[in-house]
């Protein structure tokens, strides 16, 4: 299995819009109503929307490939584009998702691994991300990954309420 990783520009934009609305349908549409979940689709991955996350020099995106595929994608954020301040000294995992036809390879634990060493690179001392507090599966993975629940916060898809539990990693 050959693994690539590279940097998205905004030329992707149009791939990065289909890989994440795939991958986060894949992940959650199970656990919401289709009218939720079709306003969040709409509100995070429109292209406008897109345009200005790959704009901002406080966000990287990161394209995997397998084999010339593309498998999954991170989003990593710094200073004030990240989703909640956790410290002046992290950096945020805001989205890491592989396709479901991918899973179980060992690729989440690549990227992970990625942004772990891209933020020891920029000299950041710890390491977060937001996980729903349904999924169980996440939370274990993280926690295997020396992760630590710190807190928690809330945001909505759709009209439902939903809480995130804030985990960080020191590096």
């Amino acid at each position: 299995m050959k693994t690539e990783i590279r940097r998205c520009t905004l030329e992707d934009l149009h791939v990065l819009q289909v890989i994440g609305t795939e991958t986060y349908s894949e992940t959650y549409s199970h656990l919401n109503t289709p009218e939720n979940m079709n306003e969040y689709l709409e509100l995070a991955f429109n292209l406008d929307q897109l345009k200005a996350e790959l704009s901002n020099e406080n966000s990287t995106f990161l394209f995997m490939y397998v084999n010339q595929v593309l498998a999954g994608y991170l989003k990593l954020n710094i200073n004030d584009a990240q989703t909640y301040h956790v410290s002046d000294e992290a950096m945020e995992i805001e989205r890491i998702y592989v396709k479901n036809v991918f899973q179980d390879k060992g690729l989440g634990k690549m990227l992970l691994q990625t942004a772990m060493k891209i933020a020891s690179e920029m000299n950041k001392e710890e390491i977060w991300l937001g996980v729903w507090q349904k999924n169980k599966n996440a939370i274990d993975f993280h926690k295997n990954m020396e992760f630590e629940i710190r807190g928690e916060y809330s945001y909505f898809i759709g009209d439902e309420e939903q809480e995130n539990y804030i985990m960080v990693k020191k590096l």
